[in-house]
């Protein structure tokens, strides 16, 4: 089976176009989702649970009376947990343990409150604090990603959330077992069997009995992501999700099925999903291309794989391994492999992705079960300015300033200065009136 995948070279005259090319992906959904997802947003903004049934019902094909009869209890989590294979509990009690000690350190290092006092006795630091209450989404319907349940509630249970409601659609009524095995281990507070905009909406704006939160986490599909666009300013969100993205930067010391096989592991998850090479070695991204002609027929999802691959997939020669380097800055992706003898000799080049792996035995897919980091990475070259979802996502932070009288004598003519500079003289009466020798 012959896979009609990209193949470029930097030093053809027209790579710059191609590999544009490649790389193209508009995040605006079409209109047509958009007017649709501002429909169910009022709706359900109006008639709250109402229109979550309703919405359920016509989308998920899940009849229910009530929207409290669509919630899971923590019983029938706990027999969800129960009921799993003991080598599915084992693998998810070590994935949670690991996920949760890689963000109990993110905290120690980055998440806790500080202060101090200056020469003038003036205290400042800065007050963190966690999120009331957040909502997590979970994709169901084509897939179901248990390890999603414990990359978004982990890190907030970490972070000393009071309360997560996850959300999670149930096509005809069909509940995945490990789904919701994950949330029993993860230690979500509630469950509710709905999906799609209509449960942004109602996290979002709540309901008569799903209460609203503080910030919604959590990939979805192009109706998901519109509505989470919407709401963002009267909750939070982490980040819009796009197609999925691995790109490899070989030297052509890895076996050539590894990397093959690693570019199918995202290239799987759906048709829009993007898989790249950079190597600068033609002959090893040949054997890789046999590699990938030769398992493509093996795997049960070779018809979205190789839809992905000839739609969105390169792979390409590089003029050096430095070159490479700079390539994958320019697209900053999701996952970033470093399959090399020796991937920190790399690492120090490599400025802007979601996740690193380094070495040829790190593949993509321990990252997204069971290594430790979050696998809540950004997309569409947006690691340029955003970071993994952790432990900071489910926290705020508040200035601490207390002045002592001996401080306001120093910083009151300063602020007084900048305030009358401004126009803005309540600011610096407010100032000078603390100042000793002042007439009140």
């Amino acid at each position: 089976m012959t896979v009609n995948i990209a193949q470029l070279a930097t030093t053809a005259p027209d790579f710059e176009r191609e590999l544009q090319r490649v790389l193209h992906w508009s995040a605006q959904t079409d209109l047509a989702i958009e007017e649709r997802v501002d429909a169910i947003l009022r709706d359900v903004r109006s008639r709250g649970d109402a229109a979550v049934l309703e919405y359920t019902q016509r989308f998920d094909g899940l009849a229910a009376a009530s929207v409290a009869a669509l919630e899971i209890s923590k019983s029938e989590l706990q027999a969800a947990l129960d009921a799993i294979t003991p080598a599915q509990r084992s693998a998810l009690d070590a994935a949670a343990r690991r996920v949760r000690s890689f963000h109990e350190r993110q905290l120690d290092a980055c998440g806790r409150s500080w202060r101090y006092h200056d020469e003038d006795g003036t205290l400042l630091g800065q007050k963190v604090t966690p999120l009331d209450r957040v909502g997590i989404y979970v994709p169901g319907g084509k897939a179901a990603y248990p390890s999603s349940v414990l990359m978004s509630a982990l890190p907030a249970k970490v972070a000393g959330v009071g309360e997560i409601i996850m959300v999670v659609p149930t096509p005809n009524g069909e509940r995945n077992p490990l789904v919701l095995a994950a949330a029993a281990i993860a230690g979500v507070d509630r469950v509710f069997t709905i999906g799609g905009s209509q449960a942004i909406a109602a996290l979002a704006y709540g309901t008569a009995t799903i209460p609203p939160v503080d910030k919604i986490t959590g990939p979805g599909n192009a109706y998901v992501a519109s509505a989470k666009r919407r709401v963002f300013g009267k909750v939070g969100i982490d980040m819009i999700a796009g197609p999925s993205e691995i790109l490899v930067l070989a030297d052509g010391s890895t076996p050539p099925d590894w990397v093959a096989m690693d570019l199918f592991s995202q290239a799987e998850h759906d048709e829009m999903a993007q898989s790249i090479l950079l190597c600068p070695d033609a002959s090893y991204i040949a054997r890789v291309k046999i590699e990938i002609d030769r398992l493509l027929p093996t795997m049960p999802r070779r018809d979205v794989i190789r839809a992905s691959l000839e739609g969105r997939g390169a792979l390409i020669v590089t003029r050096s391994m430095e070159e490479s380097c700079a390539i994958s800055n320019r697209i900053a992706p999701e996952h970033l492999e470093v399959s090399s003898r020796d991937p920190h000799r790399w690492e120090p080049l490599l400025k802007h992705a979601g996740a690193i792996f380094l070495g040829a035995f790190t593949s993509e897919s321990l990252g997204d079960y069971c290594a430790g980091p979050n696998h809540v990475l950004p997309t569409a070259g947006t690691a340029r300015f955003s970071s993994p979802l952790g432990v900071y996502d489910f926290q705020k932070r508040s200035s601490v300033i207390e002045v002592s009288e001996a401080g306001a004598q120093v910083l009151g003519p300063i602020a007084a200065e900048l305030a009358y500079g401004e126009g803005l003289q309540a600011h610096a009466r407010a100032a000078e009136l603390r100042l000793k020798g002042e007439t009140k």
